[in-house]
């Protein structure tokens, strides 16, 4: 079934359009809610799982990965610490057996950027007779076309201010993307700009609703069931370049060589350096993923970011190994190694970003 998915990646791509078709496919293959939790009636999929199915759907689509990521970590959450309120998710969960239901944050804004870096949201919710109404815009809303419930970071007009997630239906009129997702990579993500207006949430429907103070900014250490995964899915991105690289290398017969350049000593040492790069990094993130299920204690917050980082390290040279050494064919956009090249440059730029990921662990090894 997933073979589909990889055969719609380039028409995506060019596109951009929602890749509706191919979430339906992994949908019916059971990968959108592998992490449902066992008391709600799913698997009860852990952190390696997600990163497996990651790893593979990154290999198929990388934007159709990053949405279903966003999914997944959703109902992940939910199976570790229920924070939802349980008739909505029970909602959420019934629907989500029967049809793909998409759910994703909305938390970065025009000014305020990635809240990695700290700060709060400018997003206002205000208080009506019969819940909440919620304004702002948010920026790289990863699937926002196709979203069943956007998770909204915002403050309150209170006179005391608190921050909370408000949970809005997709449907919900006052929601409109009002600025298109036009980048590099993942160009069928969909990770548009989103604008609120007014947007009508039930008084109950809010996740973890505390004081306005620096206890509710993101904690960047956190989150490992997120890290890991979507480093596998990067990882998949580059196993993909990979295959092209080897494609490639087999089918081309130069005149002057009279055999297949796979069998030069350039092509075989970068093919090796690529295998070295990438099996280590998924050892780093399958290994970790691992000893986060098993709650190993010696594996820290710290251990996880820092996977994150080599992968995404190792992934992005890995490719540019296989397109340096093509040269021009390798940029070529007929060449799947272009768009796969492509689609990993945005492996560094998801939150938290590299520099602040080495300051938390830097933090932690001085023991400041």
């Amino acid at each position: 079934m997933t073979a589909r998915i990889a055969d719609l990646a380039a028409s995506h791509d060019r596109s951009g359009a929602f890749p509706a078709e191919s979430l339906r496919i992994a949908h019916e293959a059971g990968l959108l809610t592998a992490t449902l939790g066992q008391r709600y009636g799913g698997p009860g999929g852990g952190v390696e799982e997600s990163a497996r199915i990651l790893h593979t759907l990154g290999r198929l689509d990388p934007s159709v990965a990053l949405i279903a990521a966003m999914t997944l970590g959703a109902h992940a959450r939910q199976a570790a610490q229920p924070h939802w309120p349980e008739a909505l998710y029970a909602r959420v969960v019934k629907e989500s057996l029967a049809r793909p239901v998409l759910v994703n944050h909305a938390r970065v804004e025009p000014d305020l950027g990635s809240p990695a870096r700290g700060g709060l949201p400018a997003t206002r919710a205000r208080r009506t007779a019969d819940g909440w109404a919620v304004s702002g815009t948010k920026r790289f809303v990863t699937g926002a076309e196709g979203l069943d419930w956007f998770l909204v970071w915002a403050t309150t007009d209170e006179p005391e201010p608190r921050v909370g997630t408000f949970l809005a239906p997709g449907d919900s009129p006052g929601i409109e993307v009002t600025g298109r997702w036009d980048q590099l990579g993942l160009r069928a993500s969909g990770s548009h700009d989103v604008t609120f207006r007014d947007v009508e949430v039930a008084y109950e429907d809010v996740i973890g609703l505390g004081p306005y103070g620096p206890a509710a900014e993101q904690d960047n250490r956190a989150g490992a069931s997120l890290h890991l995964p979507l480093a596998a899915l990067y990882l998949g991105v580059a196993r993909a370049a990979q295959e092209s690289f080897h494609a490639f290398a087999h089918a081309r017969v130069p005149a002057n060589l009279g055999h297949p350049v796979a069998c030069t000593e350039r092509f075989r040492r970068t093919a090796g350096e690529i295998e070295v790069l990438l099996a280590g990094a998924e050892q780093l993130v399958f290994g970790g993923a691992a000893r986060v299920d098993a709650r190993d204690p010696a594996y820290s917050p710290e251990q996880a970011l820092g996977a994150r980082v080599l992968a995404d390290r190792h992934g992005v040279r890995a490719v540019e190994l296989a397109v340096r050494l093509l040269g021009n064919p390798g940029l070529a956009r007929g060449n799947p190694l272009e768009r796969h090249w492509r689609d990993i440059q945005c492996a560094p730029v998801h939150a938290p970003q590299e520099d602040v990921s080495l300051l938390a662990i830097g933090t932690k090894a001085l023991s400041l």
